[in-house]
């Protein structure tokens, strides 16, 4: 099931590269599998510095839940989370977080900090790493790789 979501977070991912974006994508599942949200960065053709993927994520699910709480669900996500995105899932109550590849530099999730599940946060989230890490590292890889 994992595997499967993260899938559909690639695609988003892919679309974010086709943008001229670093392609890292999201997808906000609940638990009873319906998608509510699907996202890819998109801080480029925004031009907005927090048009990351979970962030426009968690503004969509908001607006389809009506309820800035994302209860009941897990967002899927194709690379480790920024602070800034991190702070966001922690404070959307996000309960879990799957995630693709660490992100060594700005990881927020276990790598570099973890801002979702210190304890003096009031909400911890559950973290699921390396969903497909091979081919969300690549995607990375490969777009920052033609950029130079």
């Amino acid at each position: 099931m994992n595997e499967a979501f993260m899938r559909e977070a690639l695609e988003q991912a892919k679309l974010a590269g086709t943008r001229g974006d670093i392609p890292i994508g999201a997808v906000i599942v609940t638990d009873q599998g319906e998608v509510i949200a699907r996202a890819g960065n998109s801080r480029e053709q925004l031009k907005d510095p927090t048009a990351h993927a979970e962030i426009l994520a968690l503004r969509e699910a908001g607006l389809k839940l009506n309820d800035w709480r994302i209860l009941n669900s897990t967002m899927y996500v194709t690379l480790e989370p920024c602070p800034m995105c991190a702070g966001a899932i922690t404070m959307s109550r996000i309960p879990r977080l799957v995630i693709g590849a660490w992100n060594e530099e700005y990881g927020a999730v276990g790598s570099r900090w973890d801002l979702v599940r210190d304890p003096r946060m009031n909400h911890q989230v559950e973290v699921i790493p390396g969903v497909l890490d091979d081919e969300s590292a690549q995607l990375v890889k490969e777009f920052l790789r033609q950029k130079r």
